[in-house]
């Protein structure tokens, strides 16, 4: 990664918490409208109505409490009280307002790099939300430029580092998820850091297969400052 100049971060479960909170309220939407379908068929049923709404909804918690609201009536074939519908909506403003919580080693990675490389973040979601929470955890001064990707497929990567200025070889992603982050990076001809959290989303999950020099596999962020020297 000599020709490395540009290191881009994804945020939610790189550079701070998220997916736990989706989870946590997942479960809670489960108890809720458990009377009209069995509690373990809940989540696939959730999930097909999120994955149907991505073309029109994209990511984040807002597309999530709408996906939840939508699941909610159609399970329940409209039956379902307005009293929940009011919980699900209250379930979403909940993240929203979860305080934002620091991965370990983010800081010190930041402080070590800031200055030697142009640091970026590169994430999905909805813009206000993501903007809130990039301002609550305090990092904003570390990065030269923050993208809020409306997907992260191959195309998004190449406009990205288009607008960056830089070619793929110059360019690394850090992020936890496979599907997003790491492997539409490598196909352009990026490096990738892969670093793997304990929560990932259902939709985002794969079987890890690949293999390239290209990408690095760590367990901690602090451990991408040694290929970095």
């Amino acid at each position: 990664m000599k020709n490395v100049k540009v290191i881009a971060f994804d945020a939610d479960d790189t550079l701070w918490e998220n997916q736990t909170y989706f989870d946590e309220t997942e479960y809670k939407f489960r108890e809720l409208i458990q009377e009209y379908m069995p509690f373990e068929d809940i989540s696939p049923a959730l999930l097909n109505v999120e994955i149907g709404n991505m073309p029109i909804y994209g990511f984040g918690v807002k597309a999530f409490t709408l996906s939840m609201i939508e699941t909610a009536l159609k399970i329940s074939k409209n039956k379902v009280d307005q009293h929940v519908i009011e919980k699900i909506i209250g379930l979403g403003k909940d993240i929203l307002n979860k305080p934002i919580e620091l991965l370990d080693g983010v800081t010190d990675v930041l402080d070590a790099l800031h200055g030697k490389y142009k640091l970026v973040v590169a994430t999905k979601g909805d813009l206000l939300d993501q903007e809130r929470k990039l301002k609550k955890s305090g990092l904003e001064k570390y990065f030269h430029h923050i993208e809020v990707m409306s997907d992260k497929q191959v195309p998004n990567y190449q406009k990205f580092i288009d607008h960056l200025d830089c070619s793929p070889d110059e360019f690394l992603m850090v992020g936890n998820s496979l599907k997003s982050d790491i492997i539409p990076v490598l196909e352009i001809g990026g490096y990738a850091a892969y670093i793997p959290f304990h929560r990932t989303w259902a939709h985002e999950k794969m079987e890890d297969k690949v293999n390239t020099p290209n990408l690095i596999r760590i367990e901690k962020i602090t451990e991408i400052l040694p290929y970095l020297k």
